[in-house]
């Protein structure tokens, strides 16, 4: 069990999304740094989608009420199990009785925990995520509060002995930290309504930076910059919208549509995130800046395959590095 001393700024259960009911109007949720989140999993023999926590800047203080094994990717938020520093990107041992504490940021701005055998929680819609407007899913559909105490499904022994081996070889192997920055260069597809702006802001959304805004949450980060202007006033019909997707409404400024997105919008769409970067982009804080670089789909998508194959081989790799 694990009991919340201090819940954080923002602390929430999140998996890989409530897939396949954005056509009845549910938001999708999920973790903001998909990759730094199935990682996670990965290093304490999880599935992929199972729950973490996830933690924005300022962290939780976390008791383990008995010996489980953990690992935290993601933002470099100055982790401490008992007041001794522990490294990010590994599998970690924590002792019955044990507070998991965070400190400054010092990279990015969310983190994941992943606790060895799961959150014990009831899904819903066939996920556990948090969607903090709606009040569903996660703990009681909020964010982790002092008092709060979360089950954890207990391990198989044989899944023990492998995570206690990969504890005790810490200090020899890491998977590779993702590299944030305050000022990512991400690559970008055109949108949909690309061709409806006008000459001076399409150049601008390649070569200008834009500032994250402090209006900006798990639903979208509001960009500050060149303010884009279409060819002409428009009328759309509302659309589907993706993670990623960079809608831009009457005022000129664009807005990233990120996990807590709606369902549809109705504003010209000037680009869509590859994939493979909005880890860059979900782990930027109000002030840092963007910039984008355009790419086409196909090479989208040849990065999306490149790092599920890169994936593979890290989830086999550790797989091997516990069986030695």
């Amino acid at each position: 069990m694990l009991k919340i001393l201090k819940g954080g700024l923002q602390t929430t259960v999140q998996d890989l999304g409530r897939s396949g009911f954005q056509k009845y109007g549910v938001i999708a949720s999920g973790a903001m740094d998909p990759f730094a989140h199935r990682i996670a999993n990965l290093l304490v023999g999880n599935a992929e989608q199972e729950a973490t926590l996830e933690i924005a800047l300022v962290g939780p203080a976390i008791e383990f009420q008995e010996q489980t094994f953990i690992a935290i990717c993601g933002a470099d938020l100055s982790p401490e199990i008992d007041g001794s520093p522990v490294k990010l990107w590994r599998t970690l041992s924590v002792n019955k009785g044990s507070v998991l504490k965070f400190g400054a940021p010092r990279s990015g701005c969310r983190t994941y925990l992943a606790i060895a055998g799961g959150i014990s929680l009831t899904s819903v819609m066939n996920s556990k995520s948090t969607y903090l407007r709606a009040g569903i899913g996660g703990f009681k559909g909020r964010a982790l509060a002092a008092g709060d105490e979360l089950q954890i499904e207990k391990l198989r022994d044989e899944a023990t002995d492998a995570l206690a081996k990969a504890a005790h070889q810490e200090v020899e192997w890491q998977v590779p930290a993702y590299r944030y920055s305050t000022e990512p260069v991400v690559r970008l597809m055109r949108g949909r309504q690309f061709h409806l702006f006008d000459d001076m802001s399409q150049k601008q959304l390649f070569t200008e930076a834009f500032s994250i805004s402090t209006d900006s949450d798990r639903m979208g980060y509001r960009l500050e910059g060149p303010r884009l202007s279409l060819i002409e006033p428009k009328e759309l019909i509302s659309e589907a919208v993706a993670f990623g997707s960079i809608q831009v409404p009457a005022d000129g400024n664009p807005i990233i549509l990120l996990a807590d997105r709606q369902t549809t919008g109705g504003y010209p769409k000037i680009g869509q995130i590859a994939s493979v970067d909005l880890p860059l982009a979900t782990q930027l804080k109000p002030g840092d800046r963007i910039r984008f670089k355009e790419i086409t789909l196909e090479e989208a998508q040849n990065l999306f395959l490149e790092q599920e194959q890169q994936i593979r081989q890290l989830k086999l790799g550790i797989q091997l590095k516990r069986e030695e």
